[in-house]
């Protein structure tokens, strides 16, 4: 997968604004069943935000570059304790996903 482009980020980011924070990393840091979970959101939906918790062991940039590799998607933004991920989708018809800038 190419690497997002500054334009590209700034669509997703814009997209990310009205997302609720499904995925949170707390004290037992990245597992199988949070993998496993934000993998079936990303599938369904392309771009998810998470949360890092106080109590986890990770910083926020160190627990979205795990799950982001962990799910063989892209950190789209860290921010205080917040991040976005983006995977495009297969299962989704063309017309359906997430369409990026050039």
């Amino acid at each position: 997968m190419a690497d997002l482009t500054s334009k590209q980020r700034a669509q997703l980011r814009g997209l990310a604004n009205e997302l609720d924070t499904i995925v949170h990393i707390g004290k037992d840091g990245i597992g199988p069943n949070l993998t496993r979970q934000a993998d079936d959101a990303l599938e369904a939906r392309e771009l998810i935000k998470g949360k890092v918790l106080e109590n986890s062991p990770l910083s926020p940039r160190e627990g979205a570059e795990a799950l982001a590799q962990a799910t063989r998607s892209q950190v789209v933004q860290v921010i205080g304790t917040k991040f976005v991920l983006y995977r495009e989708t297969h299962s989704k018809p063309k017309d359906k996903r997430i369409k990026l800038v050039k």
